[in-house]
């Protein structure tokens, strides 16, 4: 697929991946791991993924202050002036207000795709494809436009997009324009979104031009947008990192979905399948993961397991460890933090985690 130069790449990085703890920790989260065991960490995988789309140096990693070694040592094709890298946690809309502005002092003409760094993409090709023509159509028109993922199941732990039925251009049928958004709904809601066939997972990844979301910004979330255009003229200088930390400490902490997407009239979704997977949870690895004959998927070369089926099993690689009785459970060891969860309970794992920190103290977490 042909690299066009006016096409850039924003990669959200900045999380702590708190549900994947005990592996995900403060000081190295998910996207820092190689979670598939594939020899690459999520953040490589999802650099690859998109070196497809545009030139590697129109790559722009937002990260927190934290990880900018741990980026620069994953990814060296990237320029030091690639990493932004964010003082304080302040969500989603001023990390991207942020590479905006950073953008816009290179490139006026860019078009813009933004994605999470630790999502799973199993077919590449297809996901490429979609990501092109989304860009083909935000190229071409004044929109903000987002991935929807088919959805295969009622699941409460995803933002949901219900979407008008008819298409808005004739060579991009599953392009629709967006009704609604909802927060993750309760299982009875998830129920009925999945039978009215109009709603879609929201995965979190979005294309627009540079011109068509600075003009959302100043509609919608005006006093970001403002903070970051005092910093014209100092992006990729010396004085970016001072001008940062300053503007970071008075700008609010809000979400690009609420701030701008929700209330936006010219948001539009692009029905997709490629096997994705936001990678969220245990959970989630576990449906992508492959199993043995008793559907437990285990990483380790030393795990036996007797009478024990559906777990999810994560281990040190010369750690024996033996499993016996256990149904639907993560199990999970990673220096020194051992966990046993129930499959069905891991959205309590954020929970075990706040208590450790408050209880043990930071060095577990």
């Amino acid at each position: 697929m042909k690299q066009i130069k006016n096409r850039y790449c924003v990669i959200m990085a900045g999380g702590i991946g708190a549900r994947f703890w005990p592996m995900s920790k403060t000081s190295r989260p998910k996207q820092f791991l190689d979670i598939l065991g594939t020899g690459k960490t999520l953040l490589q995988m999802t650099f690859d993924r998109f070196t497809r789309l545009c030139p590697p140096e129109n790559i722009y990693i937002v990260t927190n202050e934290l990880y900018r070694e741990q980026v620069q040592e994953q990814l060296p094709a990237i320029a030091a002036e690639q990493v932004l890298c964010e003082p304080a946690r302040r969500n989603t809309a001023p990390c991207i207000a942020y590479a905006n502005h950073v953008i816009l002092q290179r490139d006026p003409h860019a078009t813009i795709v933004v994605a999470p760094s630790d999502h799973i993409i199993l077919q590449e090709d297809v996901f490429a494809e979609n990501v092109n023509d989304a860009m083909i159509a935000a190229e071409q028109n004044d929109w903000l436009i987002t991935l929807g993922i088919e959805p295969s199941r009622p699941d409460t732990g995803y933002g949901y997009i219900q979407f008008l039925d008819e298409s808005v251009l004739p060579e991009m049928p599953k392009l629709k324009k967006v009704k609604t958004f909802t927060e993750k709904p309760s299982l009875s809601i998830a129920q009925s979104f999945l039978e009215s066939g109009d709603f879609l997972w929201n995965a979190g990844i979005f294309i627009w031009s540079l011109n068509s979301i600075n003009k959302a910004f100043d509609r919608h979330l005006p006093e970001v947008n403002e903070l970051f255009k005092e910093g014209k003229g100092k992006y990729s200088t010396p004085d970016e990192k001072d001008f940062i930390n300053q503007t970071y400490s008075v700008c609010r902490n809000i979400s690009i979905d609420y701030g701008l997407m929700e209330k936006a009239e010219n948001v539009y979704v692009m029905s997709v399948d490629f096997g994705w997977s936001d990678l969220g949870t245990w959970g989630s690895l576990y449906e992508i993961r492959s199993k043995d004959e008793k559907q437990n998927a285990i990483l380790g070369n030393n795990v036996m397991t007797y009478d024990t089926e559906s777990c999810i099993v994560n281990m040190p690689k010369n750690k024996l460890v033996v499993l016996q009785g256990l149904k639907d459970y993560i199990v999970v060891e990673d220096d020194n933090a051992l966990l046993i969860c129930k499959k069905e309970d891991e959205q309590m794992i954020r929970q075990f985690v706040n208590d450790i920190k408050v209880e043990k103290g930071e060095r577990f977490v």
